[in-house]
């Protein structure tokens, strides 16, 4: 019995061993039928694909060419045809890493059940491309072709063909404005904007760097450059990818309160040329409509109430041009481009000349009249009081500072406070004449050249009364 014991222990030893060295040969062979490639093993013309179409895990789409890209499911879907472009490179010259030769067991690659598959048609040629599993090890993911073997993708095609219907759409362009020539407002503040460069005999203002008017009558009425310049880039750069529709009808314009929208902005500017050629003048329009529902709830409210509106989250939408696609903006997009009016564009500055142009002021305070004046020019300027130099930087931060708060064209009730009359080395615009009264406990009401223009805070007039007071007491 025992020997017959250690005989059954010997095979059993012996039938492991067997075991073991079948699976060591087959890994052997396994092993055999791997190799270094680093060659191109596809090449796909991407000029002669004709259809592609590729199914991931979320989504299963497919397009075809005529006379450009077309989405099967959906003509009148605005395709990108640069992104069907990238997604065909991606085997225009496919290179593989390491080739598996003569494979079995696809399941072992992620093949047999692949995260992405992908058919292009070329003419005669019809193309099966699988994508499985990511090797962790190789930190690149195993690809059929369709040949038997499988391949380590030196470039990973998941990265393109993990693409959604929503990656395919051609969005609208939003430009820049390099040579604005004039821009329309069409909403609750309505008026037409002009593009004019500064000349030293310009009636329209005294500072050089205004280039945006306000048409106002036969008057122009000078815009904060920067200001423009801000809210035009808030165009440009504005992000324009959550679509709501692509193909929007009359029911969808006015489901998104786009058929009525609140504001219109109407762009004509000529783009930079890149090369000698001659560029021609184009024309830039976008709208843009709060939710109907949340407008109108606003708008009630509003005439409800005087109190200032709170600062919650608007749903918004914008349309380009004549587009079909309307996208939802962010609140904080909204609130950007709805700051049109002209008080959201004008000079906040009570003085918007520029402080090099003064060659003396009058300032009248408290019944008495001061005259300050000065020699040289630029670097050289020096001011005087009477016969003594000053030094006037206080009196210079006091006025370039002073802001509006608010616009009005309220006539003042009370007491002047100050009045400063300011002289240029301008002909056109000789003097500035800037009255600034009593309004309220905070406030004070500024009139420029006999005009009332804004309410300032109370505190910045008390630092230009403290100013010349130094000066001159």
């Amino acid at each position: 019995m025992k020997r017959a014991k250690r005989i059954y222990i010997l095979l059993g030893i012996l039938a492991v061993i067997c075991v073991v060295t079948f699976f060591v040969v087959k890994h052997e062979e396994k092993q055999e039928n791997i190799r270094n490639s680093g060659e191109v093993v596809l090449e796909v013309d991407v000029d002669s694909v004709e259809s592609i179409s590729w199914e991931n895990e979320s989504e299963s789409l497919a397009f075809h060419k005529e006379d450009g890209w077309i989405y099967d499911d959906d003509t009148a879907f605005p395709v990108n045809e640069e992104k069907i472009n990238e997604l065909i490179k991606q085997f225009e010259q496919f290179s593989a890493a390491f080739i598996i030769e003569e494979v079995t067991d696809y399941s072992q690659y992620g093949l047999d059940d692949p995260v992405c598959t992908i058919e292009m048609v070329a003419g005669e040629e019809t193309y099966n491309i699988k994508l499985g599993d990511y090797s962790s090890m190789d930190s690149q993911r195993y690809v059929s072709i369709g040949d038997g073997n499988v391949y380590l993708a030196t470039s990973d095609p998941m990265d393109y063909f993990d693409a959604t219907l929503s990656d395919m759409i051609l969005h609208d362009d939003t430009p820049s404005f390099d040579n604005v020539e004039s821009i329309d407002f069409k909403g609750s503040d309505s008026y037409h904007v002009v593009y004019q460069e500064y000349t030293e005999d310009s009636p329209y203002t005294y500072c050089e760097d205004d280039v945006y008017f306000k048409e106002d009558g036969e008057k122009l009425l000078p815009l904060d450059t920067s200001k423009v310049n801000s809210y035009l880039s808030s165009i440009t750069y504005l992000t324009l990818s959550d679509y709501m529709t692509y193909n929007a009808g009359e029911e969808d314009l006015a489901t998104y309160g786009l058929d009525n929208p609140e504001l219109t902005v109407t762009v004509q500017y000529t783009p930079d040329a890149e090369d000698d050629s001659e560029v021609t003048s184009e024309t830039f329009t976008i709208s843009i409509s709060r939710d109907p529902e949340e407008r109108e709830k606003a708008e009630n409210a509003s005439e409800e109430t005087d109190t200032e509106e709170s600062e919650e989250e608007v749903t918004a939408y914008a349309r380009i041009g004549d587009s079909k696609i309307i996208y939802q903006i962010s609140s904080s997009s909204y609130e950007s481009l709805m700051a049109a009016s002209y008080n959201d564009l004008r000079h906040p500055e009570v003085l918007t000349a520029s402080f090099d142009d003064i060659t003396s002021m009058g300032i009248s305070l408290d019944g008495s009249v001061y005259t300050i004046t000065s020699k040289g020019t630029g670097d050289e300027k020096t001011f005087y009081y009477g016969e003594e130099e000053i030094a006037i930087d206080d009196l210079q931060s006091a006025l370039e500072n002073m802001d509006a708060s608010s616009f009005t064209d309220e006539t003042p009730s009370q007491k002047e406070e100050i009045s400063v009359t300011v002289h240029l080395d301008n002909e056109v615009h000789p003097q500035v004449q800037i009255q600034l009264y009593r309004y309220d406990g905070e406030q004070c009401l500024a009139m420029v050249d006999g005009q009332s223009v804004s309410l300032v805070p109370r505190s910045d007039v008390v630092n230009l009364i403290e100013a010349v007071n130094a000066l001159v007491l």
